[in-house]
This record gives structure tokens, sequence and C-alpha cells, in this order.
């Protein structure tokens, strides 16, 4: 076994720790992971847990959701500049201006945002459960930050609610256009294609699934279908590859990767662990504030 591999895991035993994977990471991230899934099914796993310590391979946002629902652990992030271009597309200021335009309406936040953001909103939604939890609120108009292709998308699933969102995006998700689709059609005729809803609306549509990470992996994971084009970040191509080697598997097109996901390496992990830094805090009324929208949702999810 990897030298480092065996480091980390040796260390993870004697700090009491747990390391979280996303599963946009490089792939090799995966060998010391105990658990590997989207963001929030990530923190909420860490909240349940015994360990003192969470070691989160992923970007800021994530660190900050597992710090506030476990706020007594240690949250540490192995690459401190690993950010998210969409959460920080929005902040606290201009999240304020945002409700001011639209006064007395419910604010729904995509977990892809900080704890700032999360603080000034009513409701958080994961792209897996957002359809689900907006119909619970009841409301015929909401505001919806940070992305607007998944707030659209949401809007077009429910039909009968007016959907108002910022104006924010995944860069990565954007690079993927309708004449990619028919491309990769075009090579891949049996194969069906499966996207993730910040792609853009005009994909979306032609899509013959969309879902949130997890859903595209069990989607394929279950479909009688032998063969898949994803339409989202490289590393869940990865992983199918990895989990369903009877299946094939082709990226919608080349280097669909997020940078930010991409920079944690195992030797980032390890030197976390053996010094304890890049420790992540919330400030506490922040944190007491956003637990209230994440805890919304996940009544709403029940």
């Amino acid at each position: 076994m990897n030298l480092t591999v065996e480091k980390i895991n040796k260390l993870k035993k004697e700090r009491n720790a747990v390391v979280l994977a996303h599963c946009y990471q490089p792939v090799e991230v995966d060998l010391v992971a105990d658990y590997v899934g989207d963001s929030l099914y990530l923190s909420q796993v860490a909240a349940k847990t015994n360990a003192e310590m969470i070691v989160f391979a992923g970007v800021y946002f994530m660190a900050q959701t597992a710090k506030i629902l476990s706020p007594d652990k240690k949250v540490l992030l192995p690459q401190i500049e690993a950010g998210c271009r969409m959460a920080d597309m929005i902040d606290y200021n201009q999240l304020i201006e945002f409700k001011a335009k639209y006064p007395n309406l419910p604010v729904v936040c995509y977990v892809n945002s900080t704890a700032e953001v999360k603080s000034e909103s009513d409701l958080c939604v994961t792209s897996s459960n957002a359809v689900r939890v907006i119909k619970h609120l009841g409301s015929e108009k909401i505001l919806f930050v940070p992305d607007t292709y998944l707030g659209k998308w949401v809007e077009k699933q429910i039909g009968n609610i007016e959907i108002i969102t910022y104006p924010g995006f995944c860069p990565t998700h954007l690079q993927i256009r309708p004449e990619d689709i028919v491309k990769a059609r075009k090579e891949h005729p049996e194969a069906l294609v499966l996207a993730h809803p910040e792609c853009h609306m005009s994909v979306s549509d032609i899509a013959d699934y969309v879902g949130s990470t997890t859903g595209i992996m069990k989607f394929a994971k279950e479909s009688d279908n032998k063969s898949f084009i994803i339409a989202t970040e490289q590393g869940v191509v990865d992983r199918l590859k990895r989990d369903y080697p009877n299946k094939e598997f082709y990226p919608v097109k080349n280097n669909i990767v997020c940078p930010n996901m991409k920079m944690t390496s195992l030797d980032d992990i390890l030197y976390v662990l053996e010094n304890e830094t890049n420790e992540i805090n919330v400030d506490e009324k922040i944190a007491q504030k956003a637990v209230k929208c994440i805890d919304a949702m996940l009544e709403a999810s029940k």
C-alpha cells in the first residue's frame, strides 16, 4: 500500500478522525476516505459519527456546512484555497440587496453557498432534494440563490411556482453546451445522457436523466442500459468507470473539471492530519442562524 495512505490511516485512528471526500475530488482520495458522496450527505454523516475530527476533502463551503452541523468537532480543509466560484458569486451584502428588491418572499439557498448566505436564508436545498423541499414550502413565489440554472430547472419540474433566481452559476457545468450532447450522441448512439441540473437549461432539456451527482451514479448503477454519456464533473466519470467496469461511461467532452475540487492531494490530507492546520470555524451567531435553514431542509426532506 502507498506509504502516504498508510500514514493517513494510522493518523486517523490516533486522532479519532474521519476523512470525507466529495465525488468531484481526485479519485485517489477515495483510498483514505471513510465516506464518499455529495456535500450534504457527507456533512450529515460527519455529524453522526463519534469522530472528534473531520477532514473534508472538498471545498470551503462544504467544510463550513460540516462545522455548522458539528460545532463541537474540529473541521480541517486540506486545501484552504479550495473555494467555489458559484458560492463566491453572492455574499451577505449582495443577498441583503437581493432580498430588499423582493420583500417578504422566502429565500431558498442552494447548499453550495457560504455560511453567511445560509444565515440569511429560510431554507437550504441540495440538487437531489430541491424539488421536494421547495414543493413542501408551499409558496407561490420564492427567491433562489445562487444558481440560476438549478432554480429554473426546479421551477420547470414543479410548474406552479415562480422562482426568482440570482444570476449565479457553476462555470464548470456551463462549459457543457447542447452541441456537445448532440456530438456525443452521434458518437455513442446507444448511450443515455445523464446531466446535472447545474447545467444550462438547454442541456437539461435534452438529457435523458437530470439529477444530482448521487442521483446520476444511482441511475447508472440501476439502469439496464450499458452505456452512458456523463454531463457533469470528471470525478463522477472516474468513479463510475471504477465501480461499474461492465458498463461504458463517456464524458460529454474532455476537461469538464472543477479546478477547486481537484486541488486536494493525499499529501495535503496527510499534512493537515499531522499538523491539525487549516481549521474551519464559523462565527457562532452566523452558525446558529445558518443551521436553522439546514434543519428546515432536513425536516422537509423526511
